[in-house]
């Protein structure tokens, strides 16, 4: 007999849900977002308030077994054999306060769930790309997002959350009370006390404006450069991402783009419009498709084309110091190239702005980063992944030296740890608030190396 079934007892006292591998409907509660990591937890666990919680922590350190936390199954890195996986979405409340401009948000609310309460109110969230998102998992993993170049990372937002310990205490965490936990809180996820609620600074955007430009490939690299420039004067109230795009000549493509490849600039202004900073860029090639004017983050997030359902996905993200003449040319004859079709998109987003003077301490940043690049390599049914891995190696490689020394724990791509978001000293001292935190080492590493 398991010794997971002890967790039977606890099945019995929980106002929530406990499933175990023999239950129905294991296999889609322990699904991640990314179909492409297969976690199998000895059990998953939905608790409905602070009580459950507290009874699956006992039960975990009654049988020396590890808690992860995944509100929305995103963020998900590898396996999770023996653990306890926690899904949040019982803590569901969402109380905004637009006279001081912040919002308090449970930690199973989606992003989708806030934009559209903001919407009409002048103040935006600094929510990532993806409605779908939890905002809690969002935010303690950096998350960068269209406001990030004005208000910084999600993490620089946080103003307090409410963390229970594996103490079984419970209680509202801020720079005051306790600034070490918070450091860590800002970007390392919740390897130091599980978070059922956050409480962040909303974005005033009383005008909000957007333009989408698109041309042909053949013009990448001259659009690239316009792009690059146009960072030494844009205003932080600028936000600007350009999309590389190679789709492939697949039936379940609309016609209009199967098939084709085109370089796409996206503009986001808070403060109306800023059509005369796109000038260079119309200017660097042939306009395709110009677009712009007044837009919401609804409609933003309705033109994301994020997935709304659980899918296999691959990718590698790098974030860059700089985007000089060099690096342009070699990214661009590197996608090019017939052996990496595997990769049919490229987004590069403009750094910098809020981003190099974030307001409150914390583990993620991208102070002094001028760019992050992230590669999409789908993963087909039936298709070889070894091309698009190879492919998604060389990338990196290519850009490795001029990789900055931090990147946001939020673009990490599975297996990657955060090692590879800030510098050594940082996580060590991760490490130092881990254990002072969770002497048991109850919570799971999530993407601490090992």
């Amino acid at each position: 007999m398991s010794r997971f079934t002890a967790f039977d007892d606890v099945r019995g006292a929980l106002t929530g849900s406990l499933i175990l591998p023999s239950d129905d409907g294991y296999d889609e509660a322990r699904r991640p977002w990314n179909l492409a990591i297969a976690q199998h937890p000895a059990v998953v666990a939905t608790p409905a308030d602070v009580s459950d919680l507290r009874m699956l922590l006992g039960a975990a350190a009654d049988l020396g077994v590890q808690i992860a936390v995944q509100p929305g199954g995103h963020g998900a890195s590898g396996d999770l054999a023996d653990a306890l996986l926690v899904r949040m979405s019982g803590f569901d409340a969402l109380d905004i306060d637009l006279t001081r401009g912040t919002a308090v948000i449970g930690a199973g609310v989606r992003w989708g769930r806030v934009v559209d309460a903001l919407e009409g109110t002048g103040w935006v969230a600094p929510a990532g790309t993806s409605p779908v998102v939890t905002a809690t998992g969002y935010t303690l993993g950096g998350g960068h997002s269209w406001f990030s170049r004005t208000a910084g990372l999600g993490s620089d937002n946080l103003r307090a959350a409410w963390v229970l310990r594996t103490d079984g205490t419970h209680e509202r965490v801020d720079d005051e009370t306790d600034p070490d936990l918070m450091w860590a809180l800002r970007g390392a996820g919740g390897v130091v006390g599980i978070v059922t609620a956050i409480e962040i600074d909303l974005v005033p955007a009383p005008s909000l404006w957007g333009a989408t430009l698109v041309f042909d490939a053949a013009d990448a690299p001259a659009v690239l450069r316009a792009v690059r420039d146009l960072s030494a004067d844009a205003p932080p109230t600028l936000n600007v991402f350009t999309n590389s795009m190679r789709m492939p000549d697949a039936p379940p493509l609309p016609p209009e783009i199967r098939g084709q490849s085109f370089v796409m600039v996206q503009a986001l202004s808070t403060e109306g419009s800023a059509d005369a900073f796109l000038t260079a860029i119309r200017s660097a090639g042939t306009v395709r498709r110009d677009q712009s004017g007044a837009t919401s983050p609804a409609l933003l997030s309705a033109q994301s084309n994020e997935p709304t359902d659980p899918t296999p996905s691959r990718g590698a993200s790098v974030a860059l110091r700089t985007l000089d003449d060099a690096v342009i040319d070699e990214l661009i004859a590197y996608r090019d190239r017939p052996d990496q079709a595997s990769i049919i998109g490229i987004d590069i987003r403009m750094l910098g702005g809020a981003l190099d003077a974030p307001r409150r301490p914390g583990f993620a940043s991208l102070q002094g980063v001028g760019w992050i690049v992230y590669a999409l390599a789908p993963l087909f049914p039936g298709a070889p992944s070894e091309p698009g891995d190879a492919s998604l190696s060389g990338l990196r490689a290519l850009l490795a030296p001029s990789a900055a020394e931090r990147t946001v724990p939020t673009f990490l791509s599975p297996g990657r740890t955060l090692e590879q978001a800030a510098p050594a000293s940082e996580v060590a001292r991760l490490r130092e608030i881990r254990e002072k935190s969770d002497p048991s080492a109850l919570l799971h590493e999530g993407r601490l190396p090992r």
